[in-house]
């Protein structure tokens, strides 16, 4: 199920400065979640497993069953809308995992996707949402009129947004040490900002929901590119500084006003 990819030239060198002791595998199968079965799997190639459990308060009734099992103590890797690379550091050593899915997919992109994955695994940030927003994860939900699948899109894009004010910085400074990869990014980001123009009204027509568009302008947000109001007050030191309870506030003001 896992073979350990090698890397070289900029992803080593990533490596070594942001996560040295992390693995990095190519998965036989495609997965949205790891089930927790192929923990045995794993464990061969791992020197041990510490899965992650929360308290069933973080968690509302009403959530979708992914998250009741994450938040569970299940041995679980990835989650939905984690995309093509995951990332967990319930291993030790850390492990980052590439998924079939990206087969035929440019190079210089999924280099990139396994730089951004590296550096993620560096800041010693939490892998998912959950251990991001804890305690305040109802108090999102509760700001919101929106249903449970679409308060945790909305709380991954959330999550995607912050991570990716910290990880741009990174990036911005690799237009000489990591040409490639710095060029993967910027591209990355330009193939969005074709899809920005016009959100907004697309959301006053109701042609875009609302958890789908900010899960398009946070993406943004981490290549460093403008996005339409109400998501450019995202866009911010102060959310870099002040995280969930940021986020809960920005979540109350915004849905107050699209109520107005």
């Amino acid at each position: 199920m896992f073979d350990e990819r090698p890397l070289s030239g900029a992803l080593a060198a990533v490596r070594e400065t942001h996560a040295p002791d992390a693995l990095v595998f190519d998965c036989q199968r495609d997965f949205e979640t790891l089930d927790p079965a192929v923990a045995e799997d794993l464990a061969l190639v791992v020197d041990g497993l510490d899965p992650h459990s929360y308290p069933d308060e973080w968690v509302p009734a009403d959530a979708p069953d992914e998250l009741r099992r994450y938040a569970g103590g299940e041995f679980t890797v990835g989650m939905p809308g984690d995309g093509g690379v995951a990332w967990t550091r319930q291993t030790d050593p850390p492990a980052v995992f590439v998924k079939p899915r990206l087969q035929g997919s440019p190079e210089d992109f999924v280099s990139f996707l396994l730089a951004e994955a590296l550096v993620e695994v560096g800041l010693d940030a939490p892998e998912h949402f959950l251990g991001f927003f804890e305690e305040r994860y109802p108090d999102l939900v509760a700001a919101t009129p929106l249903s449970p699948a679409g308060d945790y899109q909305l709380a991954a894009a959330l999550y995607t947004a912050h991570l990716g004010l910290r990880t741009r910085e990174v990036f911005a400074d690799w237009d000489e040490a990591h040409p490639a990869l710095f060029e993967a990014w910027l591209d990355a980001g330009e193939r969005l900002t074709p899809r920005l123009d016009g959100l907004a009204g697309e959301m006053a027509r109701g042609e875009t929901e609302f958890p789908a568009a900010a899960e398009l302008a946070c993406s943004a947000i981490k290549h460093g590119i403008e996005v339409p109001a109400p998501f450019a007050a995202l866009d911010t030191g102060a959310y870099s500084r002040n995280g969930p309870a940021y986020a809960v506030e920005w979540a109350r003001k915004t849905f107050a006003a699209l109520e107005d």
